[in-house]
């Protein structure tokens, strides 16, 4: 206190002037020892550090005010401190704390547009917001910050935040100008070193720290990205060196400091969704404890002996033994640790009851549920239109020889209401959900490990009461004298009694194997997490803050970067949980890869998708000029509201800014942002004809709306049922380890005596069911701060009204979808919204609460 008396008295003597105004300011901001309430270091460091003179200073910009002698770069104002660091009390429950800060006002700074602010405390902050109340000619001035800014020492250029206005690179106020292009050159990096977490550097890399191959040849991986064999999406880099046995892979965290690995500070959870990670991700550790949790398991080791067993994990749990957490201290972060045990180590592998299994235990096993998924399940993006029967095949011939279907007339034409299969087919009847095409090239690979995986083709055909009834399911395998032969397949149908039955039953699990798969590596990962990186990346690189396609895009960034890099670490690493629980095993990057090949980034809109898969048809009379062939097809009519919503906001918000193309053409920033992003962002197929080309207002209207939509709705839909859905891994199992029995062999003999066990013996064993369904209780569960479609983190995030108005009429347009899709759940004319499970589908109702709730779409990829 006497340390800020002496320095007004000093700072009002060197004046000498009593009659200049002063400007009176608010600093919001959240202490690190708040958010880390373990780090007692840093608060009574930074009351050291504060009594002794190293403050936290500011100084403002001139927004209008520019000196010649520095490239006219804004003038600046002189240095105000924060005041009454030590005596400000922080309320404990929001971490927020608001200090007064005093600066003179001078005319040669006039209005203020940015400020430097330099941290010479012990310790980083978290700055929120700053607000100026009485600037002359301006009145209120509003800086959104949210950034953590760490000790000054750290940085080789000052900290600088700008006011929340919203500007195009040609009207940015010319003493802004250098400031803006320099924040540019900062965040971009050069290149070099390993980055720190104090670091603000977004940059590019190759999937290339997903394999250690100084641990042995069974942990080696192909780099994903920079080559035509494994092409992707790039990644942050964090510059760690290489491995000793492979230069150009990079070296890994150990597991315990995964949730350390690089990615600039503010791209990382915040505190509360970072307890509620720590809080709940719990259950996965399950892989570093593998022996002494197969040790528990009963009398016959890694499998469930009946489907009670299975039920046992959400009704009961399996007790821990005594001594186990003395034992595995070592390889866990404390933090982890604590929150994980109850004192007494009960019930360990509990985990709550999902939906599908909540009303009715046995509902999942009809074919009706199973086909319904295909519509309102955790992966409904995948079914299409069949147009030529039989079934073909897109493969080379030459080198997979003939692949077409074995699938006959006599298979189905009994089960087709009446109709013929060609009239079936021209009546647009006939829907394939197709996994032969994408697998067959692995499946020698996939085979040759403990797996046991078919291709395979699912037939199904459109009701007259809007549901689907499966026709019949092909499973096939490569020709066992080489793929130049083709394929063997079996063809199976459906039946209700008998061995038979066990079959069919059997048949549709091997099918949701190859779904399960495809929806966590392809729809879910590739399409969602994977893609939408470095979007991330390039905007950080090229785009502002004051850029209003930055301020469009920027919510729809959150949190990525950091869930893809601790993905990286525990989940898509070598014998991590994705290669331990999902059929693929060590080629589950390898096929999303594949996959990517085929990747169109305009195919990534909604209409477009339904359109392709042939669910959907253009229709002038429909509402948005599309017609859905399945009318109640939930997935698809909840997204055409939510895209169309995105849409009508994207085109409100850019027309204020883009009157005509050429300022689109001209906007340098947007251009060096797209042409970054299609380079080197997608590097590796940057040279496609489909990419848009950024020229005209329709180009950017639907380039952001799909980018929106795909870190939005997509992923909410692709997420956040997965638990109510696979939570229960008989549903939705994620491995087959046998191949069908066939007749006259044991196998057979045990399927007509005891099908349960046999079906349970096929799909995936125990001790992946509960690392899996560790993993989907995380990744389907909303932290407590989400921010959702239609909402933001910041009411002030933008000074211009129109964009504000824009912005509240897509929130009510949400809301309105909202009680639609309520009404909708409630109507018994649509049959596959809630189907027999009873699980209305909601994974596109925009809002929720935290927890596992099945429904809320979260603003990004979140999880």
């Amino acid at each position: 206190m006497l340390h800020n008396l002496l320095g007004k008295i000093t700072g009002q003597q060197q004046d000498g002037e009593s009659n200049i105004g002063k400007i009176n300011g608010t600093v919001v901001l959240m202490k690190k020892n708040v958010l880390d309430f373990n780090d007692f270091n840093a608060s009574v460091l930074d009351r050291v550090h504060e009594l002794v003179g190293q403050r936290v200073s500011l100084q403002l910009i001139s927004a209008v005010h520019g000196d010649p002698d520095n490239g006219l770069k804004g003038n600046l104002g002189k240095q105000a401190y924060l005041e009454d660091w030590i005596t400000t009390i922080t309320p404990l429950t929001a971490g927020e704390s608001a200090f007064k800060v005093t600066f003179d006002w001078e005319e040669e700074v006039g209005v203020p547009g940015a400020f430097i602010i330099q941290n010479n405390h012990h310790s980083e902050f978290f700055l929120k917001t700053v607000t100026l109340d009485n600037v002359p000619d301006e009145g209120r001035v509003h800086f959104v910050c949210n950034s953590w800014v760490y000790p000054a020492e750290k940085y080789t250029k000052d900290r600088v935040f700008f006011a929340n206005k919203t500007y195009l690179p040609s009207e940015v106020p010319l003493p802004l100008r250098k400031y803006i292009e320099e924040e540019l050159v900062e965040l971009r990096g050069d290149g070099k070193g390993k980055l720190e977490e104090w670091d603000r550097v977004y940059d590019y890399a190759y999937y290339n720290d997903l394999g250690d191959p100084d641990k042995g040849s069974e942990y080696v991986r192909p780099i994903m990205g920079g080559s035509t064999e494994y092409p992707y999406p790039r990644r942050g880099r964090t510059g760690r060196p290489p491995k000793e046995t492979d230069p150009n892979t990079e070296s890994r965290l150990p597991i315990v400091s995964s949730l350390s690995i690089y990615v600039p500070r503010d791209e990382r959870f915040g505190h509360l969704k970072m307890s509620d990670f720590l809080a709940y991700a719990l259950k996965s550790i399950a892989q570093f404890i593998r022996p002494e949790i197969e040790a528990l398991f009963d009398k016959t080791p890694n499998e469930f002996d009946s489907f009670k067993d299975v039920l046992q994990l959400y009704e009961g749990g399996i007790p821990l033994p005594e001594g186990l957490f003395k034992e595995i201290g070592d390889s866990i972060p404390a933090e982890m640790l604590k929150e994980i045990f109850r004192t007494d180590g009960a019930q360990f592998l509990r985990f709550p009851m999902p939906e599908v299994i909540k009303v009715d235990k046995t509902a999942w096993r009809t074919d009706e549920e199973f086909a319904r998924e295909m519509l309102a399940g955790v992966n409904p993006v995948n079914i299409r239109l069949l147009q030529e029967f039989p079934p073909a095949s897109k493969l080379d011939p030459k080198v997979y020889g003939d692949q077409t279907s074995t699938i006959t007339e006599q298979h189905i034409r009994n089960n087709l209401d009446g109709l013929t299969v060609d009239e079936a087919l021209k009546n647009k009847k006939l829907f394939i959900l197709d996994h032969h095409d994408a697998l067959m090239p692995y499946l020698r690979r996939i085979n040759s490990t403990s797996n046991k995986i078919y291709g395979s083709r699912t037939l199904l055909f459109l009701k007259s009461d809007g549901t689907l009834k499966i026709l019949v399911i092909e499973l096939s395998l490569p020709h066992p004298d080489g793929d130049q032969y083709g394929c063997i397949s079996n063809v199976y149908t459906p039946a209700e009694q008998g061995v038979e039955s066990s079959i069919w039953q059997l048949a549709k699990a091997y099918v949701a194997v190859n779904d399960s798969g495809n929806h966590q590596l392809i729809s879910h990962w590739l399409n969602t997490h994977a893609v939408i990186e470095p979007v991330i990346i390039a905007a950080n690189r090229q785009l502002s803050v004051v850029h209003p396609i930055y301020k469009l895009l920027q919510p729809h960034f959150r949190d990525t970067m950091y869930i893809n890099a601790i993905g990286r670490g525990i989940l898509l690493n070598a014998r991590g949980v994705i290669e331990s629980t999902v059929f693929p095993a060590r080629y589950a990057l390898g096929l999303s890869s594949a996959v990517y090949k085929d990747w169109i980034f305009p195919e990534q809109a909604l209409p477009a998708d339904l359109i392709k898969r042939g669910v959907a048809v253009k229709d002038e009379n429909s509402p948005h000029g599309l017609r859905l062939l399945i009318e109640d097809y939930p997935y698809a009519v909840d997204g055409i509201e939510i895209w169309f919503a995105i849409k009508t906001w994207v085109e409100d918000y850019c027309a204020f800014y883009y009157k005509t193309n050429e300022i689109i053409q001209t906007d340098v920033e947007l251009q060096s942002w797209w042409k970054e992003l299609v380079e080197e962002g997608h590097g590796d197929i940057k040279d496609e004809p489909w990419w848009p080309k950024m020229q005209t207002f329709e180009e950017l209207v639907e380039t952001c709306t799909i980018l929106i939509w795909t870190a939005s709705a997509l992923h909410a839909a692709l997420n956040f049922g997965q638990f109510s859905y696979a939570g229960y891994l008989p549903n939705r199992p994620t491995i087959s380890r046998k191949f069908m029995p066939e007749k006259g062999t044991p196998e057979y003999e045990e399927l007509e005596a005891s099908p349960d066990t046999v079906f349970l013996k096929t799909i995936t064993a125990q001790l992946q069911t509960v690392l899996g369904i560790a993993t989907i209780e995380i990744l389907s569960r909303h932290s407590t701060d989400e921010v959702y479609l239609g909402q933001r983190d910041t009411p002030d995030w933008t000074s211009d009204t129109a964009a504000l108005e824009a912005f509240d009429k897509f929130g009510k347009k949400l809301a309105e979808i909202e009680d639609r899709i309520t009404s909708m759940n409630n109507d018994e004319k649509l049959k596959n919204r809630v189907g027999s499970v009873k699980i209305p589908y909601t994974l596109l109702f925009p809002t929720s609460e935290g927890g596992i709730t099945g429904k809320g779409i979260p603003n990004s990829v979140s999880i």
